[in-house]
């Protein structure tokens, strides 16, 4: 550094970038560098798919910008083990590492690296930086990335190749058992949908086709309404110009905090007993299900006593019901009931409406038992699908030990 005038900030941060977390074998090694993107590869805008070439039987994804191809064909114009980046769109910023062969839509930068970069350690240092790389964008509506700005974008990574590819492996190990777990999840997920098709009757049907021993002669299931479940709630929202109705201890559950998991017990949003107090109280153990919007159909059942906002509808059971009966009855009905709301600008299911809805339904103690077989199942995804965030959690974590941050070393 015997000119130091002429160093830029870049520059003399690089003598400083070294991550938290370094293997053994390249602790005494050089820092890294901060390089801009455009030096490490050469980034290359994807190319308009005309309409007669997207085929559904087609061999190579089309990748326009989402995170999902947009359709098929029969073409590649991209070589297997590519790194994208979505120029434009909902997705915009998002980076991802396409293993096969495809077609790179006019909406999507791919990649191309230089031969001194690992590609996989560079995807890996992308992604480290996801968060960054999507405030990129610029636009409103349909926001985009300009390519210059991309190229402009700095990226930490070792000199050393070897070190760059003994990243890639660790990384990419942990990786395989993310995506070994989430296929677990997805098995547990397709057999329970499987098994709910043989445990409740079909349509036009009276009787499941898979019955318990136990219940084998108990004959036709009887015709009921969700109204005849239980109780059934309109939520309320109290007036947010109230302070002190807000931020307590009391769960108040929107759309929004109903994933795919079968309880809801912490919520964006919570009430203080004033708040609380201002609302239709939900028991602990009812059934909510969205009337109204673009998640219309979901289902959960509150851990809590809660209360809900008017866009869900609550079902709670009566002692002639078992509530987690009621729960996946819903759960499989979802579809039939939601299209009930038909076409509109902001689909609805008002709750005289959902009340009517006729339901199939076994005596009580058929439906503890169809309840308990369920309900196990379930225990068994949510602990495989708690597996899955902490799996997602330890690699981020590592990334964050692994790829040191350009921001602190300037």
């Amino acid at each position: 550094m015997s000119n130091k005038a002429n160093i830029t900030i870049e520059e003399e941060a690089a003598s400083v970038l070294v991550p938290k977390l370094r293997f053994p074998a390249f602790a005494e090694e050089e820092p890294w560098t901060s390089n801009a993107l455009i030096g490490l590869c050469f980034l290359k805008k994807g190319d308009q798919l005309a309409a007669s070439d997207k085929d559904a039987s087609g061999r190579f994804p089309h990748y326009n910008g989402g995170i999902q191809p947009s359709s098929f064909t029969h073409q590649a114009n991209r070589e297997a083990e590519t790194i994208i980046i979505s120029e434009g769109g909902n997705s915009c910023g998002y980076v991802q590492f396409i293993r096969d062969p495809f077609w790179s839509g006019g909406h999507c930068y791919s990649l191309a690296v230089k031969p001194q970069v690992e590609k996989l350690c560079l995807f890996f240092a992308l992604q480290a930086k996801q968060r960054e790389i999507m405030a990129l964008r610029i636009g409103s509506g349909l926001p985009n990335i300009q390519k210059t700005t991309l190229g402009q974008f700095r990226v930490a990574l070792p000199p050393q190749k070897a070190e760059q590819q003994k990243i890639a492996e660790c990384l990419s190990s942990l990786d395989e058992l993310l995506a070994a777990q989430a296929r677990k999840v997805e098995a547990l997920k397709t057999h329970k949908k499987g098994l709910m098709q043989q445990l409740f009757p079909r349509e036009g049907e009276t009787q499941p086709r898979l019955r318990f021993p136990e219940f084998q002669n108990a004959g036709e299931w009887g015709i009921q309404s969700v109204g005849d479940f239980g109780q059934v709630v309109t939520g309320s929202t109290p007036s947010t110009n109230q302070p002190k109705f807000y931020d307590g201890e009391i769960p108040f559950v929107s759309p929004a905090d109903i994933s795919d998991l079968r309880f809801v017990d912490q919520t964006k949003t919570t009430l203080t007993e004033d708040g609380f107090a201002e609302t239709r109280p939900i028991k602990a153990g009812s059934v909510l299900f969205v009337c109204i919007g673009s998640t219309i159909g979901k289902v959960a059942q509150n851990a809590r006593d809660c209360a809900t906002n008017q866009q869900i509808n609550a079902v709670v059971p009566n002692s002639k019901h078992s509530a987690g009966f009621v729960y996946f009855a819903l759960s499989f009905a979802s579809e039939r009931i939601s299209l009930l709301a038909g076409r509109q600008a902001v689909p609805i299911i008002n709750k005289s409406l959902f009340s009517s809805v006729r339901i199939l339904s076994p005596k009580l103690p058929e439906q503890h038992r169809i309840a308990d077989c369920l309900s196990s199942l379930d225990a068994r995804i949510t602990a495989e699908t708690q597996k899955l965030e902490a799996l997602k959690t330890h690699k981020k974590g590592l990334m964050q030990q692994l790829f040191p941050s350009l921001e602190k070393s300037q």
